[in-house]
């Protein structure tokens, strides 16, 4: 990359950006493994099953991957964000913040997003490559494929190295405990850690490891689980743009 970024933020996408699940497109098309599919998103991201385990039980529950047009189908049907998280994004890029999307959810489903223009293009992308589509010009210019949680931080790592930005002015967001390999990256590096919807496993999974969430933003699960929908889709994310020029100046 030959950009100038002055900082970076490296997010988690499902339930942190957005309201969906990562496995919530092969449930629209495969309802009769809804019940399945919700168990082994429960378990990873609660940290009792690698990424890797959860990807081999998908693949055993699938008869094929998800054709485009089935991933269509399902972004024209269900495709959400929280409020204000495309204007952040835009945000970021007219203000030389790097905004990457580093999440367990599939490379596949945001080469459609992209395509279908429902996000403003970002420059990086590392997802996991279980649905992979063939490259299209709308594809972010730099994918990164991710295997198991720990990936995360090693992805955020090579990105800032490669660009030269500072621990300092690394942002991370992350809702559970799948996130938390990536936020024990993070709070050994010195990055700012933004819990989003924060989840009781990623709660606990900080609290065993002395981690010290710099920011708890929108709705707080920690305590309770239950969802509250409405009100998750009443926080304005473009409210974090004062907390990142904060980091990115200071």
């Amino acid at each position: 990359m030959t950009a100038s970024y002055k900082a970076m933020v490296s997010s988690d996408w499902s339930e942190c950006l957005s309201p969906s699940g990562p496995f919530d497109c092969l449930a629209f098309n495969h309802p009769e493994f809804e019940t399945d599919l919700a168990a082994v998103f429960r378990q990873y991201t609660g940290n009792r099953i690698s990424l890797g385990q959860a990807a081999a039980k998908i693949k055993s529950l699938l008869p094929n991957p998800l054709s485009h047009d089935q991933m269509d189908a399902y972004l024209d049907a269900s495709f959400a964000t929280y409020t204000g998280v495309p204007d952040l994004i835009q945000w970021c890029l007219d203000n030389q913040i790097l905004f990457m999307i580093n999440t367990t959810g599939m490379i596949g489903y945001f080469q459609r997003i992209f395509a279908k223009g429902l996000l403003p293009p970002v420059p990086v992308l590392s997802a996991h490559p279980m649905i992979r589509y063939p490259g299209l010009k709308t594809d972010p210019p730099h994918v990164y494929e991710l295997f198991e949680t720990l990936d995360k931080g090693q992805n955020t790592a090579t990105v800032a190295g490669s660009l030269g930005i500072q621990a300092a002015k690394i942002i991370l967001m992350g809702d559970s405990g799948g996130d938390g390999p990536h936020f024990e990256w993070g709070a050994g590096s010195g990055a700012f850690l933004i819990g989003s919807m924060t989840k009781a496993s990623l709660d606990s999974y900080c609290r065993k490891k002395g981690i010290v969430l710099n920011l708890r933003f929108g709705l707080d699960y920690s305590k309770s689980e239950k969802k509250d929908q409405k009100k998750e889709l009443d926080i304005n994310f473009m409210n974090l743009t004062t907390r990142i020029e904060e980091i990115v100046y200071r």
